[in-house]
């Protein structure tokens, strides 16, 4: 038994979280240490409160730019499902409700849009990309609502309280499976991405041996028979190894919104 406790913290979506206790007990027992999940209200909890973070690419990207660089990639997951080709990437689908005469997200000038936080690439970041890239800039939509999380805004969209919203591809079909009637309720009019995937990374001043432990942990449990059911919860195949430029699509794309003064506006 490791003489210390490893604090994990997700920022990630809350149909997600059974798969992150999972993972953060299962650590525990396999490191041989005492392990505990939290979940984070701020990305500076991030080494005086948590020694490994379930985070979102774009917090990532934002945390390395920094001098003084506080964390490291350990793995990220793989989805299972054919639009996932093996890789370790995922999509924003936009939905609205399924009787609505939107077909496409040019469809959507003047109507009301949800996005989970302004920290999310999913549902903030490639949207405002997809805007510049389109030519259009602030203004696009009647009213923007800013919900909190995925799962909220989903449950918007289904109430008739939003026309739409752009929402991460793994937690939408985990919100789908779980809830058949959102799944009648809903549909998806356009798909923004691949992006590559959240990752799973630790604060640079654990020892590199628990590092290089935690990351051979992530990378066993899709061969290990136990995980397997947990991991099948979040649609995870399995965990692959990460470098930094990896998260390169995600740079490119902040690059565009910063220079034309886009992430940080207000949606309308």
């Amino acid at each position: 038994m490791v003489d210390r406790r490893l604090r994990f913290a997700t920022f990630l979506a809350p149909n997600m979280l059974p798969v992150y206790e999972f993972i953060a007990h299962y650590a525990g027992k396999k490191l041989g240490c005492r392990t505990e999940l939290f979940v984070g209200e701020c990305y500076e909890q991030l080494g005086p409160e948590a020694d490994v973070g379930f985070i979102c690419g774009l917090p990532y990207v934002h945390l390395m730019r920094q001098k003084e660089r506080p964390i490291e990639l350990l793995a990220a997951p793989v989805l299972h499902g054919k639009r996932y080709g093996g890789r370790p990437v995922y999509f924003s689908d936009v939905i609205v409700r399924r009787g609505s005469n939107f077909q496409c997200f040019a469809d959507l000038r003047g109507a009301s849009w949800g996005y989970n936080e302004p920290y999310s690439h999913s549902g903030f970041a490639v949207v405002r990309y997809h805007l510049h890239r389109s030519g259009e800039s602030n203004g696009y939509f009647g009213k923007v609502v800013q919900t909190g999380w995925h799962e909220r805004s989903i449950r918007m969209v289904y109430s008739g309280e939003l026309d739409a919203s752009a929402i991460d591809s793994q937690v939408l079909a985990i919100a789908l499976r779980d809830d058949p009637t959102l799944a009648r309720a809903l549909r998806v009019i356009d798909c923004l991405g691949p992006s590559t995937i959240q990752p799973v990374v630790a604060v640079r001043r654990l020892p590199a041996g628990l590092k290089a432990a935690l990351r051979a942990f992530l990378l066993g449990l899709g061969r290990d028979r136990a995980a397997r059911p947990y991991l099948a919860h979040g649609l995870i195949e399995r965990f692959v190894g990460m470098v930094d430029s990896s998260y390169d699509d995600i740079r490119a794309m902040l690059a565009v919104v910063d220079s034309a003064c886009l992430l940080q506006a207000a949606l309308a």
